[in-house]
């Protein structure tokens, strides 16, 4: 049997699965920690690729999503957050080298997009954006049926516009990005804030503050927690309408931990977006939908770049 395998890695954990040419259910699955005793990322990488490789058959492509800005046209990873040893590392090439076999990799938040697009909610759209809330905001666009990658692989960043030049600093290091403003930690940041200043709330205040703990606040109708979520939305609202006048997407797909809200956070962006457009054009046809793929967007990705990179070499 001729086959793929598809790999996710992240700070803490990575994953791979071998797949067939024509099947999106995987062979084999397996996840390790990313860090280990008396081995390095890279040979827990090389272990958990060899645990999902067929026993008979032969792997024709691998692809992979990491973590932090890399080219996908060098296959280099400029940097990883919690992989401090992946400094400008040459990770196709690595794993080319240790399997003798094709290998293409992309940022994960991209890659999360392409699998969104080709077998998520996505579907059946030429035009579309993909945009994760949760620890950060990161993204993917897809135009004319192609993932947007940039010169250097470095665009999709959606989640590093400036939406509050005065705002907070981001964890990049800029002021008023929509990271700062919407991601999971910002939300509870902003809570944090309010409840030390002495604003009135139902949030129970002897477990760890956290945006689902807000979430269920705010769904018993507690004010600061709805107005955390409000204000979150509206700054995504904003950037959406940004990106609905560069991009003219049919699609806009929200995924990431915040995204589990529901309309807690779906509502305000949805108000939001039509107050900063400058013309009701950009808003036909479109759609905004939650994302469908879940953890597995990142791992569906890759398998849609392994299969690409297939059809490139054999076109």
């Amino acid at each position: 049997m001729k086959t793929t395998i598809a790999i996710d890695i992240g700070g803490t954990q990575m994953r791979a699965a071998s797949y067939p040419l024509d099947d999106l259910e995987p062979l084999t699955i397996n996840r390790i920690s990313t860090h280990g005793v008396n081995l390095t990322p890279q040979e827990r990488l090389t272990q958990l690729i060899k645990s999902v490789w067929p026993e008979s058959g032969e792997v024709l492509s691998i692809g992979v999503a990491a973590p932090g800005p890399l080219n996908p046209k060098t296959g280099v990873l400029l940097s990883a957050p919690n992989i401090p040893e992946w400094k400008n590392f040459t990770l196709s090439k690595y794993i080319e080298a240790e399997f003798n076999t094709p290998t293409a990799a992309g940022n994960d938040a991209n890659l999360a997009a392409l699998g969104e697009w080709k077998f998520g909610a996505g579907k059946g759209h030429h035009h579309m954006i993909y945009l994760t809330i949760s620890t950060g905001v990161g993204g993917g666009v897809i135009i004319d049926d192609r993932l947007l990658v940039g010169a250097n692989g470095l665009a999709g960043e959606l989640g590093h516009l400036t939406v509050s030049p005065d705002g907070p600093f981001c964890s990049c290091g800029q002021r008023g990005h929509l990271e700062a403003m919407a991601s999971g930690p910002s939300i509870v940041r902003w809570v944090k804030e309010k409840l030390e200043d002495g604003v009135k709330s139902q949030i129970p205040r002897d477990e760890p503050l956290t945006p689902k703990l807000i979430a269920q606040a705010a769904q018993k109708g507690d004010e600061l927690a709805l107005g955390a979520f409000k204000r979150a939305g509206t700054f995504i609202g904003h950037a959406i309408a940004d990106f609905l006048h560069i991009f003219n997407p049919t699609a806009i797909i929200i995924g990431g931990g915040v995204s589990q809200a529901g309309e807690l956070i779906l509502t305000p962006i949805k108000d939001a977006i039509p107050k900063y457009l400058f013309g009701p054009g950009y808003l036909e046809g479109l759609v905004i939908l939650k994302a469908a793929l879940g953890d597995d967007a990142g791992l569906m990705g890759a398998l849609a770049l392994s299969r690409e990179m297939l059809h490139r070499q054999q076109s």
